[in-house]
């Protein structure tokens, strides 16, 4: 009897120890990799081809960013990552949102949707590094038309929101539950990744993988 309970007590320390060794692992490691795109990978591709994305046009492989200007996490992806990844001659193409309003309360303003359709429409990394250069709650949107109250802009800006409809399932079949910023790439020998990249933890494997430093 003495010694079943010694068996089981040493059997539940174990399993403690390797459930705890697990979580940590999982804690300081696995819940921040990407997520491999088995499922629906054709349409993912081409609704992210299809979106009004501004890139630096490098001859490197491809980053998709998709991403709201106010996301701070976006911001220091910008700031800390983008110039190794275009050292790298990724050709990091970024997809800006206005987000729609949220219960009544709009998460975008006028100038952010005015830009937005600007980079839809012109797909210009000249303003898109402009827009990041200065804080948002200061940006004007210098010289750019005004999205509110022009039909056809305003539908890109629709279109952009559509977007987020489209990716959003396509990325549930993945295991990705959607947020800001989104990473999607290729790694070397051509396995689609997707990552919500609002840690640095999660950047870390996209730059890896796209060999940036």
């Amino acid at each position: 009897m003495l010694r079943a309970i010694r068996n089981f007590f040493i059997l539940a320390v174990v399993v403690v120890a390797v459930g705890g060794g697990l979580y940590e692992w999982w804690n300081l490691d696995g819940r921040f990799k990407p997520h491999a795109i088995t499922n629906d990978q054709a349409e993912l591709t081409k609704t992210l081809e299809a979106a009004g994305g501004v890139s630096p046009g490098l001859s490197g492989p491809k980053l998709y960013v998709v991403a709201y200007r106010a996301d701070p996490a976006l911001q220091a992806l910008y700031r800390n990552d983008f110039p190794k990844l275009q050292d790298a001659q990724v050709d990091t193409t970024v997809i800006m949102i206005a987000r729609p309003d949220l219960q009544g309360n709009p998460q975008s303003t006028a100038t952010e949707r005015n830009t937005v359709a600007e980079l839809w429409v012109n797909k210009s990394w000249a303003v898109f590094q402009r827009w990041m250069k200065a804080a948002p709650a200061d940006w004007t949107a210098p010289g750019i038309a005004p999205a509110d109250t022009d039909v056809a802009r305003n539908a890109v800006v629709e279109v952009g929101r559509a977007t987020i409809d489209k990716l959003t399932p396509l990325l549930k079949d993945n295991g990705v539950t959607f947020g800001y910023p989104l990473l999607v790439w290729w790694t070397k020998d051509g396995k689609m990744q997707a990552v919500v990249a609002d840690d640095p933890r999660e950047t870390a494997h996209a730059l890896k993988d796209l060999g940036a430093r």
